[in-house]
């Protein structure tokens, strides 16, 4: 409807430029919005406030002007009225959006299913936490976030494969090692002080247990160095697996694991750095080499191999973008968190450096995760082992509430999660709220099946009988559907679909309690069957995208 509405105002503005009327002689970028308010109308457009500021006339009188000559030829517009300082609102005929209750009842959980992303590539690149230790709830925000933004562009017509990037080689990897290898020492009573940047939560001592079960004394007597590298390297397996059974209950799929230390073996580490320093982008500083990012707009030049010859994590990540160019996709995205936000201007600098396209790249930073209990504050820290891990949340709120207030907040804004409301089986919880509403409708079929009421075909249904208020605003919020995930799709913003889902529980919720479903009238009862279902299809459609269960009772 927003196209079709957009192009019937740029006839509009044309027929009025063309005699004089409306200002200007180009049309700037047209903006259709869902007003916040009913009285509003359905959609509003703030054109004429955009063509007024080039010209000497009041918004609200070209607004005026361009209402003139507005022509509706498919008879869809109820009225057009001006408002404010110059906002043009359209309300929309009822037959309008009932229009599309039968084709969300057909489709049911499919419903909102596009093709604006032509079938072209996305890789989207997300969570890639270090394993160097259990996910905690700051990693389980960004892999919802992940999950459901990959969800919503295969939901349009995009063809999506999801990756995660481990980081196992380096000096984290040592220092995983290292620490794991003094609680191993420990394990057999040898008396030592336990460095304070060493990693020290209790599941270090977990991990040196099973390595102590499991080799015995072997390397109390080994070389320390060959210790600590088999032990960095089995604890990252452990870890690792921990991290894929979480991702696994939590519904998160990656199609590829790529891990850093492939990129050496590979040999595309070094091949980059001799491309990288035949375009001359590379020099040599203090027994460094240096990557001239400056060149591309980083507020200084970055190292790319040390004084000690090792090999920066900037370096393994230029080779693994270009792997990513490599591979031929329409759309690169990676999903961060917020505390890599000066990460973002070098990675532009080496894609610009590659000769790679950079408007195919996007950064998504996602903001901390504050976790209240008791309305207090939880710290969390990995390296302290002072943090509450993903598995503990899940554990205590479920899967579904887990990842539906993952999803409460914009990526870049933090997010309170609240353990104590996620626990709440009430309208309260967002999520118990949202899935009752599935769960509602699931009861109202299940009843008139046991009491005999015939559910009709609903290409039969007589529409017209749904004239409450009520039942326009249910049919209108099934209709925006499908453009409103074309919508969320194309400014990679998933975290609407929880208010959008939230308000098309309140309204119906509402409806419920204040009218019957099932009643003596025949054709009002199978019109309100076709409703119900259709505001059924849109909740199990929007509940699969965020990943989380439509329940049939609750």
């Amino acid at each position: 409807m927003k196209k079709g509405l957009s192009e019937i105002i740029v006839r509009a503005v044309t027929r009025g430029q063309e005699r004089g009327e409306v200002p200007g002689s180009d049309l700037p970028p047209l903006i259709m919005e869902y007003p916040r308010e009913e009285k509003y109308g359905d959609y509003a457009t703030n054109i004429a406030m955009t063509l007024a500021s080039h010209a000497e006339r009041s918004p609200r009188d070209i607004a005026e002007t361009i209402v003139r000559y507005i022509e509706d030829d498919e008879g869809i517009i109820e009225r057009v009225e001006v408002a404010g300082p110059g906002f043009i609102n359209f309300f929309l005929k009822a037959d309008y959006w009932h229009h599309f209750l039968r084709e969300a009842a057909r489709q049911g959980n499919r419903y909102g299913e596009g093709d604006i992303g032509g079938g072209k590539r996305v890789l989207i690149e997300f969570l890639s936490a270090n394993p160097t230790g259990p996910l905690h709830i700051g990693h389980g925000r960004i892999a919802a976030f992940g999950d459901v933004l990959a969800n919503l562009l295969e939901k349009v017509g995009y063809r999506v494969e999801r990756e995660y990037y481990v980081n196992d080689i380096g000096t984290q990897m040592q220092l995983l090692g290292r620490s794991v290898y003094l609680r191993y020492l420990q394990e057999w009573d040898k008396e030592l002080e336990f460095p304070s940047d060493g990693y020290q939560g209790d599941y270090i001592s977990e991990i040196a247990r099973t390595i102590k079960n499991g080799e015995g004394d072997t390397y109390l007597g080994s070389p320390e160095e060959d210790a600590i590298n088999f032990m960095g390297e089995k604890a990252s397996q452990i870890i690792l697996g921990w991290i894929k059974d979480d991702l696994e209950r939590f519904q998160v799929r990656f199609d590829k694991w790529y891990h850093e230390a492939d990129l050496y073996t590979s040999g595309l580490v070094p091949r980059l750095l001799e491309e990288l320093r035949n375009k001359e982008y590379l020099y040599e500083n203090e027994g460094a080499l240096w990557f001239k990012s400056t060149l591309f707009g980083d507020e200084k030049d970055r190292v790319v191999i040390r004084g000690n010859k090792a090999t920066t994590y900037f370096a393994s990540d230029i080779a693994y973008h270009k792997d990513k160019y490599n591979r031929g996709y329409d759309h690169i995205i990676d999903i961060w968190g917020a505390d890599h936000h000066g990460y973002i201007p070098r990675m532009e600098a080496a894609i610009q450096a590659l000769g790679c396209d950079q408007a195919i790249f996007k950064v998504i930073l996602v903001q901390l995760v504050n976790l209240l209990r008791g309305g207090k504050q939880v710290s969390m820290s990995t390296r302290t082992g002072e943090f509450t891990s993903l598995k503990e949340v899940m554990d205590e709120v479920g899967v579904d509430a887990c990842r539906y207030f993952f999803m409460l907040r914009r990526a870049d804004s933090p997010l309170d999660f609240d353990v104590e409301l996620a626990k709440r089986e009430g309208a309260e919880n967002p999520v118990y709220y949202v899935q009752y509403v599935h769960a509602r409708i699931s009861s109202i079929f299940k009843k008139a099946a046991e009491d005999g009421v015939e559910v009709p075909t609903f290409k039969d249904v007589d529409i017209s009988q749904l004239r409450l208020p009520e039942e326009r605003l249910l049919a209108k919020r099934v209709a925006i559907y499908p453009e409103f995930l074309e919508g969320m799709a194309l400014a990679l913003e998933p975290h609407r679909l929880t208010a959008y889902v939230q308000d098309l529980a309140g309204i119906f919720h509402s409806y419920y309690n204040k009218h019957r479903v099932i009643s003596d009238d025949k054709a009002l009862t199978n019109a309100r069957f076709l409703l119900v279902k259709a505001v059924q299809g849109a909740v199990h459609s929007a509940l699969g995208i965020l990943g989380i269960v439509a329940p049939t009772e609750m």
